[in-house]
């Protein structure tokens, strides 16, 4: 897998090789907005609205506290829940899609028949779709916490009583340029680490169907699970680095 993603990274940074992958990064990259958008944009909507929605507001409405709805927003949308419903429905959306279509290519023997003709399948289709899944899931990453926070506003001024100018007021006292950019920066690894787990069980699948359907399995199975260890290692660096993080205001 290390060599798969090294192979894409000297691919990606060679001026030269870009004729080579650039249709096949905006065909995906389109790919990935029209099909993921929208799972993405109703579940974490819903989850805002569900869960540090009316949960976490129905306890701050126990301390006359339902102002605060926006601050705890910054804390559950945009550090955390955003970026993982959103790398989890890339992984099982667009994911699996890569997976199956090379792991179809190896079966039939077509990237073998490319190698033949002198065309190398890690520049002409692995190294466009991780570019194009770490690009693109950043993207998503915005509309994800946009519309993330705007459940948590419908439940917590909607249904709950708080007030806009409260949960305004402390959405923008907790969020700051450093959440933004951690978030957008994690999610872009997540696409990387999608792209690159989901192209190498899609190259390395075999055994016909049966095979490819393993391969899509093991991709997604193995895509959350790096997903929550990445998450993991990346909050707590993220937290140790930049302390001033972790005041609720």
């Amino acid at each position: 897998m290390l060599a798969l993603l090294a192979a894409s990274v000297r691919v990606l940074a060679s001026p030269a090789r870009f004729p080579t992958w650039r249709t096949e990064f905006v065909l995906h990259s389109i790919f990935i907005l029209r099909v993921a958008a929208l799972p993405i944009a109703i579940s974490v909507a819903a989850w805002g609205f569900g869960g540090p929605g009316l949960q976490a507001g129905n306890f701050l409405v126990t301390f006359g506290s339902i102002d605060r709805a926006g601050g705890f927003m910054v804390v559950a949308i945009v550090r955390e829940f955003g970026t993982f419903v959103t790398a989890t429905v890339v992984a099982g959306v667009v994911g699996t899609t890569i997976t199956a279509e090379l792991g179809a290519r190896r079966v039939r023997g077509e990237l073998d028949a490319l190698r033949t003709l002198g065309v190398d399948p890690i520049a002409s289709i692995v190294a466009p779709r991780i570019l194009a899944l770490a690009l693109m899931m950043m993207l998503l990453d915005v509309l994800a916490l946009l519309c993330g926070v705007l459940g948590g506003y419908v439940a917590a001024v909607g249904v709950l009583g708080g007030t806009t100018g409260g949960f305004v007021t402390s959405f923008f006292a907790n969020a700051t340029f450093l959440d933004l950019a951690a978030s957008v920066l994690k999610v872009g690894l997540f696409g990387v680490l999608i792209g690159v787990i989901c192209s190498y069980r899609g190259l390395t699948a075999s055994g016909g169907a049966a095979g490819v359907g393993r391969a899509v399995n093991d991709a997604v199975v193995g895509s959350v699970v790096a997903i929550f260890l990445v998450n993991l290692l990346y909050t707590q660096w993220f937290l140790a680095e930049f302390p001033e993080v972790g005041v609720f205001r």
